[in-house]
């Protein structure tokens, strides 16, 4: 089985996010960049596919040279070799046409990709890449078992869990419960060094123009200040009047 693992570039939920040019570009200094928590999800799943069944595993990523650590990190945790598509990641249908060549190219059996990245939260590309490929999707994935072209995924759904059979070429929209967190991996020293030594392959873009256009950002309004109360009558009151949430 040969799966390709999409991985984002995305800034750790610790840096302070700031922008810049009149709230118009993101402000990447002192920011650091970690791997899409959703991604890493996958990225664990499909190590147990290469440990458990002798599966290949390639990592891919839309996005210009400041996005290599981040694959290296993928490349010490286990994968075997790394795709970066040299072009900024401006929305998600651009992401999932680039995607979609490495898709074709590679011949994967199986694609695992978050659910959604952390920075756009747009949970789009996983879907669209579905279609673009003609492969079957399975969103909101925690569980995946694969018996020779057969696959078993557990997902949510509204109020419970949904369990699907399906056949490869199957692409996965992952997220928490793929594998539990006590499971993710750290690169150890031999990993690093054994990824210095992997292949990590640059591919130019296909013409892929945006659909959408980032026109400007907005932090959240800061929190008011805390009101104490003397008894539960006031909160009462105070819910049902001032916040108007009962």
């Amino acid at each position: 089985m040969k799966i390709l693992v999409c991985i984002s570039h995305v800034p750790d939920t610790t840096s302070k996010i700031n922008f810049t040019e009149g709230d118009t570009k993101f402000d990447t200094n002192g920011v650091q960049f970690v791997i899409n928590p959703n991604d890493e999800f996958g990225l664990t799943r499909a190590m147990w596919f290469k440990e458990k069944q002798g599966a290949t595993v390639h990592v891919a990523n839309v996005g210009g040279p400041e996005t290599e650590p981040t694959l290296r990190k993928a490349l010490a945790i286990g994968a075997d070799e790394a795709i970066r598509v040299n072009t900024a990641a401006t929305d998600g249908f651009s992401v999932a046409k680039q995607l979609a060549t490495v898709v074709k190219d590679g011949e994967y059996d199986l694609v695992i990709g978050g659910r959604e990245s952390i920075d756009y939260n747009g949970g789009m590309v996983p879907g669209m890449l579905a279609k673009l490929t003609g492969a079957n999707f399975v969103n909101t994935c925690i569980s995946l078992e694969v018996e020779g072209t057969n696959a078993t995924a557990i997902r949510e759904i509204d109020g419970g869990k949904e369990t699907v059979k399906t056949s490869l070429p199957l692409v996965v929209g992952g997220q928490k419960g793929l594998v539990e967190e006590s499971d993710l991996r750290i690169p150890n020293m031999r990993g690093i060094m054994q990824a210095r030594s992997k292949p990590l392959t640059v591919k130019e873009p296909v013409d892929a123009a945006s659909e959408t256009q980032t026109v400007s950002f907005q932090k959240p309004a800061p929190k008011g200040a805390v009101k104490l109360v003397d008894s539960v009558d006031e909160l009462i009151n105070l819910l049902h009047n001032e916040a108007k949430v009962i």
